[in-house]
């Protein structure tokens, strides 16, 4: 770790080098058009020109890293230029509220990043900007979860207040007011639970924060899109997706002072992430354009406002599955609807990515699928730089060219109780590795709980886990294991023959080259 010294003077030269006070240059700006809404299109606000978002999420800076994942594995700008090359416009960028605070991010590789050392997570946020304009693609900012650990259902917290909400969000809306790179504000992720629309009770009603939100944020920038998403249940009661519910736009819109700049914005999930009702209609899959058209659809038929799918996606395994994503991008195509595709990571435990485990492999039968609304394009993809002069760890990480750490790809399977599992060693870098954990239940078996252990000699912590809880037993010794126990839905969606695919990131000096994986499973 460099000193505190050189890590304020990297934070001020990458400050520098990125204009991140919301600065561009007059070319820049002049390429890059502010959008508004008109009727149900997204337009150029300049010409009056349709613009459909082309989106994916990387996520990474709504969690406990403060950084978005993968820059282990490759540079932010080779990232980028695989967005871009995919044929994406957008990059929808999760973070949470508490890492904004943050002084520093944790997982990324310095030797692949060096303008990164010492970086604060809104340099990091700034060089995410700046390598996107680069690459000709805008940003969504969305605020996926208050604090890193976990997502809630309303938009404030016992700990973050609806007006530190607010406040971080007209912070960033200065930040970037000069970049129209930052084309809009997806202010809450997934309200879900108690969160009504309209209802009237302040502490519960998600279209009115909404609104105090959008209308805050217009008096920094009023030229940002203020994309709304849905909630849980409707006024009938019913459920859907969290934030997938928008039946309440008919009669209470979202109405902000500043005209022309509201987005609504659904997520939709195949059975594999969530079995819902309509999934098991005999007329499926050809009753899923009348429950999207009830849900949300309806927003741009009737030529209420445009709607921007944020999220979908899916591992692409099951039958179910593939009819799904083909009935839904035939819907999208169909509508000219915008959407964001979950997601560019490879490391999302029940949808996978767009990219494989080495954050370089591109999924294609995924790409496949989604041809009908994309536009590949030719673009270069960038070499690795140079290690900094600064010192790092030994040994360097591989990058591309180089030799790679062999016990990236090693492997251990465990079964217990009709759960079986397998553990992988996916990434390496200077003093961190990350694992992928997959486990299968036996049909019929309901798992009440699971806990996987392995050995890793001198393991210091865990940066980072998703779909389950870990620890670090004996640190920095010769016998440190690590063992993790099912969370979330890394618990919850292990169940009568289905698979979860979860993962965590270790402080370690090496990654084992022969993990021996034990299981415990409970039903």
């Amino acid at each position: 770790m460099l000193r505190r010294v050189l890590a304020v003077l990297a934070a001020v030269v990458l400050t520098a080098s990125l204009g991140v006070s919301g600065t561009t240059s007059p070319a820049e700006a002049a390429s890059i058009p502010w959008l508004k809404t008109h009727g149900s299109k997204i337009q150029d606000a300049s010409t009056g020109k349709t613009v459909t978002v082309k989106a994916t999420s990387w996520f990474g800076m709504e969690t406990d890293t403060c950084a978005p994942h993968g820059l282990w594995s490759i540079t932010l700008d080779q990232g980028m230029s695989q967005i871009a090359g995919m044929g994406f416009n957008t990059v929808r960028l999760p973070f949470s509220n508490e890492c904004l605070t943050k002084k520093s991010s944790g997982s990324v590789n310095l030797a692949l990043n060096p303008k990164l050392s010492g970086a604060s997570t809104l340099t990091v946020m700034d060089a995410v900007v700046a390598s996107a304009r680069k690459y000709n693609l805008r940003i969504i900012l969305d605020r996926h979860r208050p604090g890193s650990d976990a997502q809630s259902e309303l938009w404030y917290t016992k700990k973050y207040s609806e007006a530190r909400w607010i406040s971080d969000w007209k912070m960033l809306a200065k930040r970037y007011k000069n970049q129209p790179t930052v084309i809009g504000f997806d202010l809450h992720n997934e309200p879900q639970g108690s969160a009504c629309w309209g209802c009237g009770v302040k502490a519960r009603d998600w279209r009115a924060a909404a609104t105090r939100a959008g209308n805050a944020i217009h008096t920094v920038n009023s030229k940002l899109l203020i994309i709304v998403e849905g909630v849980q249940y409707g006024a009938d009661g019913k459920g859907t997706w969290w934030g997938g519910n928008l039946t309440g736009v008919k009669t209470k819109p979202v109405i902000l002072k500043v005209k022309n700049r509201v987005v609504y914005s659904p997520h939709e999930y195949p059975s594999s992430v969530f079995d819902q009702p309509w999934f098991h209609d005999k007329r499926y899959p050809n009753n899923l354009r009348a429950v999207w058209e009830k849900q949300w659809g309806y927003i741009v038929t009737k030529n209420i406002a445009p709607v921007f799918v944020g999220e979908f996606g899916t591992k692409l395994q099951s039958s179910s599955d593939k009819k799904w994503l083909s009935k839904f991008v035939g819907y999208l195509k169909d509508r000219r609807i915008s959407w964001g595709y979950w997601s560019f990571n490879p490391n999302s435990g029940d949808t996978g990515g767009l990219l494989k485990d080495d954050w370089f492999t591109r999924e294609k039968t995924k790409l496949a699928a989604l041809k009908p609304i994309l536009t590949p394009k030719s673009v270069r993809y960038p070499a690795a730089p140079a290690p900094a002069p600064a010192p790092q760890p030994s040994p360097q990480p591989s990058s591309p060219g180089t030799k790679p750490d062999p016990a990236v790809g090693a492997s251990s399977s465990a079964s217990s109780n009709g759960v079986s599992s397998t553990l992988t060693v996916t990434s390496s870098w200077p003093s961190k590795y990350q694992i992928a954990l997959a486990l299968t239940a036996s049909s019929g078996v309901k798992v009440k709980s699971w806990t996987a252990s392995w050995a890793s000699p001198g393991a210091v912590a865990v940066d980072s886990a998703w779909g389950m809880t870990c620890k670090v037993t004996s640190p920095r010794t010769a016998s440190a294991r690590v063992s993790c126990s099912g969370a979330d839905w890394g618990l919850a969606n292990l169940t009568q023959g289905s698979r979860v695919d979860v993962g965590a990131i270790l402080t370690a000096p090496k990654a084992p080259a022969a993990p021996k994986l034990s299981l415990t499973a409970t039903r």
